[in-house]
């Protein structure tokens, strides 16, 4: 362990013997005693217990007053911390002072490089005591020096007529020219009575600069549209027109072959908005089943553990439904502990019959479904016979039915032994599936004529990419009909990750990735699931949703998703890049890439040269142009990389927005760390504008 945790590495304080490890090493009786610290990212919790109830209390409210202290923070206040922490860091020897070779280890800390000439004149101009160090007022000096920024000079004083500030008048100009925004003279007022910091420039109805830049920070001011931050879209359509988030080998924490598998992972995709989590089932000991990867070397949890650690965060940030995917190896008998399970666990939070009191023809909408849970996995009998004579058993108390394989070349030559035996389910877990029936998939005319809309097919990434590219238009079809899962290929022991844009390009739902790993294509996926209050569900286009549809996103005919757009993107700066290298000379050489992602047509990439050995303020007035044709479809990566000319550059931070939720004019780009988790100061500052083409 470090000496010293940041606060802002950690993710939740979890009071009581909630993770794995305080269960298997303590005892019930010190419960109060005891407390969790999750990082986040990779890092392993931290374990704690107190010596007494009392003082676990302290240390748990403690943190999370501080954590929410911190998250509440505005954007100048989190630069101002970040400057502080560079700068308590750069005085070695604790003094309060800077002398200059503190000022030059500080200049690095924060990855700016400078000439001792440049970095000399800077600390002469600031040292106005002349007694070789900073101190006080003076680094208040250097600090607003270090922080000026040039662009929003020009921005702030083509629009501060009135005296040298922005009038309320003023303000709404810049709104409406500028920022494209239909707003009025009320909105301009409520912007000053909250962002202004200065009483007096408020109490005039004035905006000064620092006011200025405050609102460019805020939600009003972001790349993200805020009224798409919360549930915007219509949550009543039924439940497979939705593009749902979903997770595969949701209980691992690292790779197929031997990493850990833990409930901890259940808590992570679900705290992330994912809807669909996979829980691989086999037996276990002591009648207990068990879930981990069958047949390798990864660590076995308890099946009724995962089950207590998706009912405690299944709805933390998103009321609406949750999908459990039930891969099933297991006996008859453990398959009766598993619905015992859940039963006992879920209660009627779990859906156990059909909403309403005759046979469905459509599923229910995910508001219909909100805080309720759904089972899918093999079925005995079709749905109907919920509303029949109910069904009799066999002589064990279960019925059987041919194996679907959903991972049929993953495990074909595990399941050799197996082969053209047939599963024996357990009627009291066959029953727990309502709208989600797995059966295999035989084509798109056979689904058509002989399923149910709530018999399901999974689909393998390479089989399902096929389908989407050879005939896309049948799999949106398909798919307005009925629900579509898709997996990562078995070959993927790495727990990495395919392209999800194709699959939902095809209409298809749960596409499911390795939320562990993190990469490009989980970057893109958080993309598509950051607005609409990040449910987990974010409502296909009406093209999407029409069984008449004619729209094929490979040859892209003419009809309503035909939408040409151009966006005209301009890279005016970043601000407070973080090192990746940790080496006390090493600099970011910043770049930022920009990415479309989206039909084939709409796929693009474009990136700005490389400001070397700056990656506090660069700067770089880049101006860029794409053409979109489908823009509901159509994600935007932003990409800031550390150039490298002998290896591949390294990743600095990155932030995806549908296009449809990009907000036009001067806007900042918050980043997100390879993680998906905030860079505290970090961000971009762009210009945008999208015209009809």
């Amino acid at each position: 362990m470090p000496e010293s945790i940041s606060i802002k590495d950690i993710s939740v304080v979890r009071a009581g013997r909630q993770s794995e490890g305080l269960r298997k090493n303590t005892e019930e009786p010190v419960e109060g005693r005891c407390f969790s610290i999750i990082f986040k990212g990779r890092r392993k919790n931290l374990d704690l217990m107190a010596s007494s109830e009392e003082e676990a209390k302290q240390w748990v409210t403690s943190l999370e007053k501080i954590m929410s202290n911190m998250e509440n923070l505005n954007s100048q206040q989190k630069t101002e911390h970040w400057i502080f922490n560079c700068l308590r860091k750069a005085d070695k020897n604790r003094d309060n002072k800077l002398s200059l070779k503190e000022l030059k280890d500080f200049l690095h800390q924060i990855n700016i490089e400078v000439d001792d000439q440049y970095a000399e004149k800077l600390f002469q101009e600031c040292d106005q005591s002349k007694c070789g160090h900073l101190a006080g007022d003076e680094i208040e000096h250097f600090y607003s020096l270090l922080t000026h920024r040039q662009e929003i000079d020009t921005i702030y004083g083509e629009y501060a007529k009135t005296t040298g500030f922005m009038s309320a008048e003023n303000l709404l100009e810049f709104l409406i020219k500028e920022q494209r925004e239909e707003a009025t003279l009320a909105d301009a007022h409520r912007l000053i009575n909250k962002y202004e910091l200065d009483d007096k420039a408020k109490e005039k109805q004035l905006m000064t600069q620092d006011g200025f830049l405050m609102y460019l920070h805020m939600p009003e001011g972001l790349v993200l549209n805020p009224t798409h931050k919360a549930v915007h879209q219509d949550m009543s359509q039924p439940l497979n027109h939705y593009f749902i988030s979903s997770s595969h080998n949701t209980y691992l924490m690292e790779d197929q072959l031997k990493g850990p598998s833990s409930t901890e992972a259940y808590a992570r995709a679900l705290i992330k908005g994912c809807r669909c989590v996979e829980l691989d089932c086999w037996d276990g000991s002591d009648g207990e089943p068990v879930i981990y990867h069958g047949y390798t070397l990864t660590s076995k949890i308890l099946f009724k553990d995962t089950i207590k650690a998706i009912k405690e965060y299944a709805f933390k940030t998103s009321d609406y439904p949750v999908i459990l995917s039930l891969e099933n190896h297991c006996s008859v008998e453990q398959q009766r502990v598993m619905a015992q399970h859940m039963s006992s666990i879920l209660g009627s939070a779990l859906l156990t019959s059909p909403l309403g009191d005759q046979m469905p023809t459509d599923f229910p909408s995910p508001e219909e479904l909100k805080g309720r849970f759904l089972v899918k996995g093999k079925r005995l009998t079709k749905l109907e016979a919920c509303f029949g004579p109910e069904e009799t058993a066999g002589d064990d108390g279960s019925l059987t039915e041919e194996e679907e394989d959903d991972k049929e070349e993953e495990e074909e030559e595990k399941k050799k032994a197996t082969e053209g035996k047939k599963l024996k389910l357990a009627k009291e877990l066959s029953d727990m599936v309502i709208y989600c029936k797995s059966v295999h998939f035989n084509g798109f005319q056979d689904a058509k004529d002989n399923l149910g809309f709530y018999e399901m097919s999974s689909f393998k990434e390479r089989k399902a990419m096929a389908l989407a590219e050879e005939s896309a238009n049948s799999y949106i079809h398909h798919n307005v009909d009925k629900l579509s899962r898709i997996y990562p290929a078995g070959t993927r022991t790495d727990s990495s990750n395919y392209n999800p844009v194709p699959l939902w390009n095809a209409g298809c739902q749960i596409v499911s990735l390795n939320f562990q790993t993190s990469c490009n294509d989980m970057d893109v996926n958080q993309g598509r699931f950051l607005t609409n209050g990040k449910t987990g569900y974010v409502l296909k286009p009406a093209y999407m949703r029409d069984l008449g549809s004619e729209f094929d996103p490979i040859t892209l005919t003419a009809g309503p998703w035909l939408q040409h757009k151009t966006l005209h993107l301009m890279i005016v700066s970043a601000q407070q890049l973080p090192k990746v290298n940790q080496k006390k000379t090493s600099i970011v050489d910043a770049l930022v890439k920009v990415e479309i992602h989206g039909v084939p047509a709409d796929t693009a990439d474009k990136e700005t040269p490389y400001i070397e050995n700056n990656g506090f303020n660069p700067m770089w007035n880049e101006n860029f142009k794409f053409d979109v044709y489908v823009p509901e479809l159509a994600l935007v990566r932003f990409v800031v990389e550390d150039h490298d000319s002998v290896t591949d550059n390294d990743f600095v931070g990155q932030f995806t927005v549908p296009f449809t939720s990009l907000q036009m004019g001067y806007r900042h780009v918050p980043l997100l760390n390879k993680e998906g988790d905030p860079l505290p100061s970090a961000g971009l500052f762009v210009h945008i504008m999208i015209m009809d083409a």
